[in-house]
């Protein structure tokens, strides 16, 4: 004959629901800590630049390896004003701005011409030093292959983009979408 134990509940045997809400409770807390781990929840978002507010520093390889490029603590360049130009050479709207403002750039005399920063995302970097030489870009450029500043820093999820920074590194005007060769001589002297 076996023997059978007490029935649950019974004087001497140990209630399980305990267990239950104790595995409940750490499955809730687990969840919890996991989303708040790899989400942004709970931590503070930076702020986005904006016109009136100081441009963010970085650095960033120079397009081709060869050095560095970004914007300095002291302003746009150097303590003088800047252009930032996000774009592609995949982007349909780059391809035909990009060469547009290189031979305005170009065009402009040395001793008055407003440094400009080209910032390219994500293209190979075979791809963007071919679509940059076609189109004559005769300023600085920058590989942003992780996008790190087009879309950590500026929150950029499309290009083109313009960022003028005045001498006193604080940003005058940001453009999303192309801009003309007129736009950039405007907006430039905005900024002297």
């Amino acid at each position: 004959m076996s023997e059978a134990g007490p029935a649950p509940g019974a004087a001497g045997v140990p209630h399980r629901r305990p267990r239950l809400v104790f595995l409940v409770v750490g499955v809730i807390l687990a969840t919890g800590l996991g989303i708040g781990l790899f989400s942004s929840l709970g931590s503070p978002k930076a702020s986005v630049p904006t016109a009136g507010s100081v441009a963010p520093t970085f650095t960033l390889a120079a397009l081709g390896g060869h050095g560095t490029v970004g914007v300095p603590a002291d302003g746009g360049g150097n303590g003088r004003p800047a252009v930032l130009v996000f774009f592609a050479s995949w982007c349909p709207p780059c391809r035909t701005e990009i060469p547009a403002l290189a031979r305005a750039y170009r065009d402009q005399p040395p001793r008055t011409r407003i440094p400009v920063i080209g910032v390219d995302g994500m293209d190979p970097t075979a791809a963007a030093l071919s679509f940059v030489h076609r189109s004559g870009v005769r300023f600085l450029v920058a590989a942003d292959p992780l996008y790190r500043v087009t879309e950590g820093i500026y929150a950029f999820n499309g290009d083109p983009n313009a960022v003028f920074i005045r001498a006193d590194g604080t940003i005058a005007r940001i453009v999303h979408g192309p801009i003309t060769a007129a736009q950039l001589a405007a907006f430039e002297r905005d900024l002297a």
